[in-house]
């Protein structure tokens, strides 16, 4: 019962990127210059996708997030912390202002990501160790990723450059927002 929240969190995820595929995407990207006069691409930055396989590639991190989550029996806390990193990881892209154009969920998925174990970690039994995994491979994953380095990269596999700074600010937005939702330990 305690999950229902998180799935409606990447459900509505995946149903607000599956209905902005046929909106102009230069409306609705992240473009740092903007964000002044034009702040929701905070979030619509995040529905917006490149190509068919950067749309399907978020899509199935909707659905292993949602899988995570309702195995993992997340709560309205850990969904509300979820909904609150959205923004301020794309917020996080004005440190990298040379990546002109972003979108996608890949930023927000790292968040859940993040919520996710940092949740699992805190908690007693083998839970704590699967969190404790699962934050083991996203430090690994960033630190192969260079997030700090170019602002764009390809990747073999997709058909449209991936920004891994998103995936940095992604991580830190949902650590931050899980540290301010925090619930206590099962």
């Amino acid at each position: 019962m305690a999950s229902r929240v998180w799935l409606m969190l990447c459900a509505a995820l995946a149903a607000l990127s599956l209905l902005a595929w046929p909106l102009p995407r230069e409306v609705l990207d992240w473009q740092p210059i903007l964000v002044a006069t034009q702040p929701w691409r905070a979030i619509t930055a995040a529905f917006v996708h490149w190509t068919p396989i950067h749309l399907a590639a978020n899509l199935a991190g909707c659905a292993v997030l949602a899988l995570l989550g309702w195995r993992a029996q997340l709560g309205p806390r850990e969904a509300l912390a979820g909904g609150v990193a959205l923004p301020f990881t794309q917020l996080g892209l004005c440190l990298r202002p040379e990546l002109q154009h972003y979108a996608g969920l890949s930023g927000a998925l790292h968040a859940l990501a993040a919520i996710a174990a940092l949740t699992l970690f805190t908690r007693r039994s083998r839970e704590h160790y699967i969190g404790a995994a699962v934050l083991v491979g996203l430090v690994i994953k960033l630190a192969l990723e260079h997030p700090l380095g170019p602002v764009l990269r390809d990747t073999p596999g997709f058909d449209f450059p991936v920004a891994p700074f998103a995936h940095l600010s992604g991580v830190v937005a949902g650590a931050l927002a899980w540290l301010t939702f925090r619930t206590t330990p099962k």
